[in-house]
C-alpha cells in the first residue's frame, strides 16, 4: 500500500452510467483500484451528452479516467453469467439506476450480496430509494430545480436559473467516494459487506446547507451580508467584490474619488451601506463602470480587499496562476483529441499518455477482461457474434 494506491488490489464493478456513479469509480482507480466499467453495448449514455466524439463527449471523459470497459448485454443469461463471474470476488459495486430496475435485472443487494457477502454496494439514486418519488427519472437540472438551488440563483430578469454546471452530479459523486472510503477501512477488520444509498437530491441538499439554514431563519428571504459586495460592472467587464473589513472602506472611496462618503454618517458601517443601499449602489456602480479591471484590481489588492475578474473558461485556463499551481493536465483521448481536465485535490497529478490518464472506448478491454474470467478464444469470439459482447 501507498499514498499514490492505497487501493490498490481492489477490485470494481461499475454498473453506473451518466456522472455521479462512473465519478464514484473513477475515484477509486485514480487510488489504484482496478475498476471495470460494464456499459451497454452502444456504451454509456453519458458518453452521447452533448457533442459525441466518435466513442467520448466531454461529460464521458472525466467520469472514467482509468477504467476498464466491458460491453456487455446484462440481459442476457450470459451476460448475467459474466456478471456474476465479475462479482462473486469484487469488492465495491457500483449501480445508478431507479429504485426497482437493478432488482428487475438480478442485482439487487439481496442477490448480490448472496453471491459476495463481504461486498460494498453503493446504490446512486436521484431520490433515493423510498417515497413517493423513488422511482421518477432524475438529472442534474431536475435536481437543481426540485431541491431549491435554482430559487436562490435568480437572475437579473428575476426568473430562477439552472447553474450550468453538473453539481448535484458532482457533489453526489464525491459524497459517494467519502462514504466508501471509511466502508473500506472498515472492512480491513470485518467480513460483512455493506449496502450504501447516495443520491442527487441528498447531494444537492448537503451542497447547500448553509443557504437552507439561512432560508429557515430568516424566513425564506435571505438577506446580503454587507455592502459593498457582489457583481460590479466594469469598463471591460464584470468582476466580483467582498469587502470583508471596515477599514477598507475609507481607502475604496478615495480609489473611486468618492472620499465625502467615506465620512458620511449614513455609510459608516457595512450595516449602515445595507440599510441605505439604494442610495449608495448606484454612485458607486457608476464610478466603478469608468474603470477596467486592470485599474481597479491594482487598488484593491493593495487595499487588501477581496476581489477578482468574472472569466470564462479558456481566460482561467490561461491564467498564470492555473500553470503555477499545476492544476491542469491535458490529456489526449481517442476520438476527442486534447483536452483539460483539472487534478483532484490531494491526488497525484495525471501525467499524460498513462492508463490512469486515459478514459477506455466503448468495450475496449472486453477481451483482455474475458481472458482474465478464463474464457476460451472460441468462447469469447462466440459471445461478440451473438452480439452478447462488444468492442
Amino acid at each position: 500500500m501507498s499514498y499514490e494506491s492505497p487501493y490498490k488490489g481492489l477490485k470494481v464493478v461499475d454498473l453506473s452510467q451518466g456522472v455521479a456513479g462512473p465519478y464514484v469509480g473513477m475515484l477509486l482507480a485514480q487510488y489504484g483500484a482496478d475498476v471495470v466499467k460494464v456499459e451497454p453495448l452502444g456504451g454509456d449514455w453519458s458518453r452521447s451528452i452533448s457533442k459525441r466524439y466518435e466513442d467520448h463527449s466531454a461529460f464521458s471523459v472525466p467520469a472514467n479516467l482509468g477504467k476498464r470497459s466491458l460491453a456487455l448485454d446484462v440481459k442476457s443469461p450470459e451476460g448475467i453469467e459474466i456478471m456474476h463471474d465479475l462479482l462473486v470476488d469484487a469488492d465495491v459495486f457500483i449501480e445508478g439506476f431507479r429504485p426497482g430496475v437493478i432488482q428487475r435485472l438480478g442485482f439487487g443487494y439481496e442477490d448480490v450480496s448472496e453471491l459476495n457477502p463481504g461486498i460494498l454496494y453503493l446504490a446512486v439514486s436521484g431520490f433515493g430509494q423510498t417515497g413517493p418519488m423513488a422511482e421518477r427519472p432524475a438529472m442534474d437540472p431536475v435536481l437543481q430545480a426540485f431541491t431549491g438551488l435554482m430559487s436562490v440563483n435568480k437572475g437579473m430578469d428575476g426568473i430562477p436559473h439552472r447553474i450550468n454546471v453538473i453539481v448535484c452530479d458532482m457533489a453526489t459523486a464525491l459524497y459517494g467516494f467519502q462514504a466508501l472510503a471509511p466502508a473500506l477501512y472498515a472492512r480491513r477488520d470485518t467480513e460483512e459487506g455493506r449496502y450504501i444509498d447516495v443520491n442527487l437530491m441528498q447531494g444537492t441538499a448537503c451542497l447547500q446547507v448553509v443557504r437552507m439554514i439561512s432560508n429557515v431563519i430568516e424566513k425564506g428571504e435571505i438577506k446580503p451580508g454587507r455592502y459593498p459586495a457582489g457583481m460590479f460592472a466594469t469598463a471591460d467587464g464584470w468582476m466580483n467584490m467582498l469587502m470583508f473589513k471596515e477599514s477598507e472602506w475609507p481607502p475604496f472611496c478615495e480609489m473611486l474619488g468618492l472620499s465625502g462618503l467615506a465620512s458620511d454618517p449614513r455609510y459608516e458601517t457595512s450595516a449602515l451601506r445595507l440599510e441605505n443601499v439604494e442610495t449608495l449602489a448606484p454612485i458607486v456602480n457608476a464610478e466603478m463602470a469608468k474603470h477596467d479591471f486592470a485599474w481597479l484590481s491594482d487598488r484593491l489588492a493593495a487595499n487588501g480587499t477581496m476581489h477578482e475578474k468574472v472569466n470564462d473558461h479558456l481566460e482561467f485556463l490561461d491564467h498564470p496562476q492555473v500553470e503555477a499551481t499545476g492544476l491542469i493536465s491535458w490529456l489526449d483521448q481517442p476520438g476527442i483529441g486534447r483536452v483539460p481536465v483539472p487534478n483532484v485535490p490531494g491526488m497525484a497529478p495525471l501525467e499524460p499518455d498513462t492508463v490512469l490518464a486515459s478514459s477506455p472506448t466503448v468495450g475496449q478491454h472486453t477481451r483482455e477482461i474475458l481472458e482474465e474470467l478464463d474464457y476460451d478464444d472460441e468462447t469469447i469470439d462466440a459471445l461478440a457474434e451473438r452480439g452478447i459482447t462488444g468492442g
